[in-house]
C-alpha cells in the first residue's frame, strides 16, 4: 500500500502521537490531531477529444473540491504550476513541482466517445520522482460525470490515507420549506456534497427519519399519511413505496436496517407504552425486543449485526443503552451529565455518535461503544441527529439556528471536531442519513 509522508498532517481522530518524516516518502496516518494540510497539485484535466474540455473543467473542480473539503489536503494554485500538460502522456518535471512544495500531483485526461465519458488519472509522490500505483480509467453516461470525478478523489483519498474514501456516497434527508409554524416537509436525496438534489415525496404530509438499507436502493421512514406515524419502506430505483405491516392499536417510527438488510428494528407504541420490536424486511410477525415502561427509541445496530444501540429514559431521563440483537437484558453506557439520544454506531464499529442536551445547549458527540471517551465535537443552540459518512471519518447532522426565522440546515464535522461545513445546495433540511458508497 502506497502513503505518503508528510512534515505535518490533519488528521481525524485524537489519539497516540505519529512519528513525521520531514522529507523523504510522503507519509499521512490519520490518527492525532495536527493542523498542516498536504499541499498537492492537480492541473486542469486534459481534453483529448473535442468537446471536453467544459467537462475536463468541471471535473477537475469537482476533485478539487473533494479533497480541499476533507481539511487534509491543500490545493496549490494553478497560477503558481511551472509545469503545463499538454497531453495526458507528458512526462513530469519532479524539479518543477518541487520547486512550489507540491508534495503530491494528480494527472488526468478526459475524453468523450460511444455516448461515454472517458476520465483516466494518475498520481505522483513529487519528492520520491515516481508514480504511486497504476493509473486508472473509469467510463460513464455524460449524465454521471460528477459521479466519475467523485470515484476519482475516493481513489486518490484511499492511496494517500490507507482509508476508503467517502465521496461517491448520497444523502436522503427531510427538505423544509415554509415558516416554523407551518414548515412543509418532503423526503429528498443528493449528492454527499449537496449537488443533484432529487424529492423522493411531496410535501402532502409529515415525513420524519429516513434511513438507508445497507446496500443504498431502499429507504426506511416515518411518514403521517393515515394521521398517525407509520414506518414506510421505499425503493429509491422507482421511488415506489409500502407502508409495513400494521399492528392495530398502534404507532411505529425510528425505524432502521440491520447491516445485513434482511431485518428491520423500530419503535413501537401502544397503550402508552413504547418499546422496540423487530421483524422481516420482508414482513412478519414483528418480535418485541425490550420490555420496560420506559420510552425506548432511535435503535442502531453494530456493524456486524450483533449488538443494537438506543436511547431509553428507564433510568430517569434519556440515556444511551446497548442489549444483543435478538433482546436480553441492556448495558447502560452514558453517564455524563445532561440527556443523550439518536445514538449512530460507526461503520468502523469503533464509536456511537449521539446528540447531547445539557446546559441549555446541543451537542453532537462521540464515545467508545463502552462509553468511555466521551467527546463533544459541536455545540450551538440545536445540534441533533448524526450519520456517519461509509468510511466513518466524517459526521453529518442537523443544525437549527434561533429566532422565527430560523431553520435547519445540514452541516458535516470531522471526528477529531475539526472541519466544521455547512452542506452545499441542500437549503432548509434536516434528519440527515448517509448512503454506503454507491456500487
Amino acid at each position: 500500500m502506497f502513503r505518503f509522508a508528510l512534515a505535518a498532517l490533519a488528521a481525524l481522530m485524537i489519539g497516540p502521537g505519529a512519528a513525521l518524516a520531514q522529507q523523504g516518502p510522503l507519509h499521512i496516518e490519520i490518527d492525532e490531531g495536527v493542523i498542516e494540510p498536504l499541499p498537492y497539485a492537480l492541473p486542469s484535466f486534459v481534453a483529448e477529444t473535442g468537446g471536453a474540455g467544459e467537462m475536463a473543467a468541471q471535473i477537475s473542480q469537482v476533485i478539487n473540491a473533494d479533497l480541499s473539503g476533507t481539511g487534509l489536503f491543500r490545493q496549490i494554485p494553478e497560477n503558481a504550476y511551472l509545469q503545463r500538460f499538454s497531453s495526458f502522456d507528458t512526462p513530469v518535471s519532479y524539479a518543477d513541482w518541487q520547486a512550489i512544495n507540491a508534495q503530491a500531483l494528480i494527472v488526468g485526461g478526459v475524453s468523450t466517445s460511444g455516448g461515454k465519458v472517458v476520465v483516466k488519472f494518475r498520481l505522483f509522490d513529487v519528492y520520491s520522482n515516481q508514480q504511486l500505483g497504476d493509473g486508472q480509467q473509469l467510463a460513464a453516461s455524460p449524465q454521471s460525470w460528477r459521479r466519475l470525478a467523485h470515484k476519482v478523489a475516493d481513489v486518490i483519498y484511499s492511496r494517500i490515507t490507507g482509508e476508503s474514501g467517502y465521496f461517491d456516497s448520497r444523502v436522503v434527508y427531510v427538505s423544509e420549506s415554509g415558516p416554523k409554524d407551518k414548515r412543509l416537509k418532503r423526503l429528498a436525496i443528493m449528492d454527499y456534497d449537496g449537488a443533484n438534489v432529487n424529492y423522493l415525496t411531496d410535501s402532502s404530509t409529515i415525513v420524519l427519519a429516513p434511513r438507508f438499507s445497507p446496500t443504498g436502493d431502499r429507504i426506511l421512514y416515518t411518514t403521517f399519511e393515515t394521521g398517525f406515524p407509520r414506518i414506510k419502506l421505499m425503493n429509491v430505483g422507482n421511488v415506489s413505496g409500502q407502508l409495513l405491516p400494521e399492528v392495530p392499536g398502534t404507532m411505529t417510527f425510528s425505524p432502521r436496517f440491520s447491516p445485513d438488510g434482511n431485518s428491520i428494528v423500530y419503535s413501537l407504541e401502544q397503550n402508552g407504552n413504547t418499546d422496540l420490536y423487530k421483524m422481516s424486511a420482508s414482513g412478519g410477525s414483528p418480535a418485541r425486543l425490550t420490555n420496560s415502561p420506559a420510552i425506548e427509541t432511535a435503535p442502531s445496530f453494530s456493524p456486524d449485526g450483533s449488538r443494537i444501540v438506543f436511547e431509553s429514559d428507564r433510568s430517569g431521563g434519556p440515556q444511551l443503552y446497548i442489549m444483543p440483537a435478538g433482546g436480553g437484558e441492556p448495558t447502560r453506557i452514558s453517564y455524563g451529565d445532561g440527556r443523550y439520544g439518536t445514538p449512530v454506531w460507526s461503520p468502523r464499529g469503533d464509536m456511537i455518535a449521539f446528540t447531547k442536551q445539557a446546559g441549555g445547549r446541543f451537542f453532537i458527540g462521540v464515545m467508545r461503544t463502552d462509553g468511555s471517551e466521551e467527546r463533544l465535537l459541536t455545540a450551538s443552540f440545536l445540534d441533533e441527529g448524526p450519520t456517519w459518512s461509509p468510511n466513518g471519518r466524517v459526521i453529518m447532522f442537523t443544525r437549527e439556528s434561533p429566532g422565527a426565522g430560523g431553520g435547519a440546515q445540514l452541516f458535516t464535522i470531522d471526528i477529531s471536531g475539526r472541519n466544521l461545513k455547512k452542506v452545499g445546495n441542500a437549503g432548509g433540511a434536516s434528519d440527515p442519513a448517509w448512503s454506503p458508497l454507491l456500487p
